[in-house]
C-alpha cells in the first residue's frame, strides 16, 4: 500500500507542476478520496469522493458507544460514509497500527495518547492536521502544545486530563483532606489502626505515569524543561533518588507489595470503601458515582520542601489520520468533526471525560482536575517516552518492594539512552 501511496502522490505532484500556469498561479488541489498534496506538512485534503466508503476507527472499548454515535450523526450529513468501529486500545495503539498500516489492514482514524507522538512521526504513521487553524481555535490551548511536534499539528484533540487526589467524605472530610504529604503520612498513622483492613491512601504505585511526579522538580525534568532533549532523561540525578526515596517511605502506610498494587485493585479498593484516599484520574468519574460513592476531588497534597501540589503528568487524547488510509479525505473530515461543540457535548454526557474544548460541564468533580492541571506537566511525546514506559514502571516497582534505588534509575537511564 505504501507503493501506491507513493505513486498517487508522485502523479499529484506532476500533475500540479503541468498546471502551474493556471488563474490562480498555483497548483490544482487533487480530486478524489485519498491522499493530498502537502505544503509545509500541512496536509492539503482532496475533494470528498461521493463514491460509498467505510471509515474505520480505531479506539478503546470504553469509548466505542461515543464512537458509534458520532458516526451515525456524520453518516446523517454524509450518507455515503460509514463509520465502523475497530477495537484498538490507547496504550497499544502504536505497536497495533506499525504492524497493521504497512499490511493494509490497520483502521483509517486511530487514537492514542499524545506522548505516544513522536513515536507515530518518527514511524511515519500518521498524517497532519489538514485544517490546522480550524482545529487549534476550537480546543484548549495546552491539547495544541499536546497535539504539536515539529511546529506542525499532528493530531486532533478529543479529550484533556490529569490525575488528582480523589476521597470519600465517608471515610475523611473535606475540611480534613491533606495539602502535604506530611499531613497525609499523619492522617495514615491514625487512619490505619483505626481501621482494619482499611488504607488511608492508595495509587498504583508501579505505574509511572502515577509516581513520576516524586522525581519532578522545575531543575529536573523528564527529557528537560520543554520535554525534548533526549539525551536529559534526568532520572538517575541525586534529586530523582532523592524522590524515589520519599516515594518508597509510603511503604510505612500502604504496606502492600508493587505486584498487588496495580490500578484495578487501587481503583476497586477506592470504590469499595477500602480507601480513604486515591490518586486517578477523570475517567474514573462517572463509575464512582454510579457506585454511589460521596466523594471529592481535590489537587495531589505537595512533597515536603515544597508548597505547591507536585507536577503530574497532563496528557490529551488526539486521534490520528493514518497514513495508510485509502480514504485520508474523509477520515480528516470526521476527526474535525470531532472537535465540533456538538460532538465534544456527546463525548462529555457518554463518558464524562474532560473534553477537549472550552465546554462547561456543571460537574462539580471536574473542578479539582482542572485545578491540578494548573500545576500538570505535558508528557513529553518524543520517541525515546516509549523506552521510558517500558523501563520506569518495572523500575519503581521493584524500588518499592525494597530495590537498591540508584541501581534501579541507571537501569532505566541506560535503557532510555541505549534506544
Amino acid at each position: 500500500m505504501r507503493k501506491y501511496l507513493f505513486l498517487s502522490i508522485l502523479v499529484v505532484a506532476l500533475l500540479g507542476f503541468a498546471a502551474c500556469s493556471n488563474d490562480n498561479g498555483g497548483t490544482t488541489p487533487a480530486t478524489g478520496s485519498g491522499t493530498g498534496a502537502t505544503d509545509g506538512g500541512t496536509q492539503q485534503p482532496a475533494t470528498p469522493t461521493t463514491t460509498p466508503i467505510t471509515l474505520r476507527v480505531g479506539e478503546s472499548l470504553d469509548v466505542e458507544n461515543f464512537i458509534l454515535e458520532a458516526g451515525r450523526r456524520f453518516t446523517a450529513i454524509h450518507p455515503h460514509i460509514t463509520v465502523e468501529f475497530v477495537n484498538v486500545e490507547i496504550g497499544q495503539a502504536n505497536t497495533q497500527m506499525a504492524l497493521d498500516g504497512p499490511a493494509g489492514v490497520g483502521p483509517d482514524l486511530f487514537v492514542a495518547p499524545h506522548d505516544q507522538l513522536g513515536a507515530l512521526v518518527a514511524g511515519g504513521l500518521i498524517l497532519p492536521v489538514s485544517n490546522p487553524t480550524l482545529v487549534s481555535e476550537r480546543v484548549l490551548s495546552s491539547t495544541v502544545v499536546a497535539a504539536t511536534m515539529n511546529g506542525v499539528l499532528q493530531g486532533y484533540p478529543l479529550a484533556a486530563e490529569t490525575y488528582a487526589l480523589f476521597y470519600n467524605r465517608a471515610l475523611i472530610s473535606s475540611a480534613d483532606v491533606p495539602r502535604t504529604f506530611d499531613d497525609l503520612i499523619r492522617f495514615a498513622n491514625e487512619f490505619n489502626p483505626a481501621n482494619p483492613g482499611r488504607h488511608a491512601f492508595m495509587f498504583d504505585v508501579g505505574n509511572a505515569y502515577y509516581n513520576i511526579f516524586f522525581v519532578s522538580t522545575p531543575t529536573n525534568r523528564l527529557f528537560g524543561p520543554e520535554g525534548t532533549d533526549p539525551n536529559t532523561p534526568n532520572l538517575n540525578t541525586p534529586t530523582a533518588v532523592a524522590g524515589m526515596e520519599f516515594f518508597r517511605s509510603l511503604r510505612a502506610i500502604l504496606d502492600v507489595p508493587a505486584g498487588d498494587m496495580n490500578t484495578a485493585f487501587a481503583d476497586a479498593a477506592f470504590e469499595s470503601g477500602n480507601s480513604a484516599m486515591h490518586l486517578t484520574g477523570p475517567w474514573n468519574i462517572a463509575p464512582f458515582v454510579e457506585a454511589g460513592l460521596d466523594f471529592g476531588v481535590t489537587t495531589i497534597p505537595s512533597l515536603p520542601g515544597q508548597t505547591s501540589p507536585p507536577p503530574s503528568f497532563s496528557g490529551a487524547r488526539l486521534m490520528f489520520v493514518s497514513s495508510f488510509s485509502d480514504h485520508t479525505t474523509e477520515a480528516h473530515m470526521f476527526a474535525e468533526f470531532l472537535t465540533s461543540y456538538e460532538m465534544q457535548s456527546l463525548r462529555y454526557d457518554i463518558t464524562q471525560a474532560l473534553p477537549s474544548i472550552p465546554l462547561e460541564t456543571g460537574n462539580p468533580h471536574h473542578n479539582g482536575i482542572l485545578a491540578q492541571l494548573e500545576y500538570a506537566i505535558p508528557m513529553p511525546s518524543i520517541a525515546q517516552m516509549s523506552q521510558f514506559w517500558s523501563a520506569m514502571p518495572a523500575a519503581t516497582a521493584n524500588i518499592w518492594d525494597g530495590a537498591d534505588i540508584q541501581e534501579q534509575l541507571d537501569m532505566v537511564d541506560l535503557t532510555i539512552r541505549q534506544g
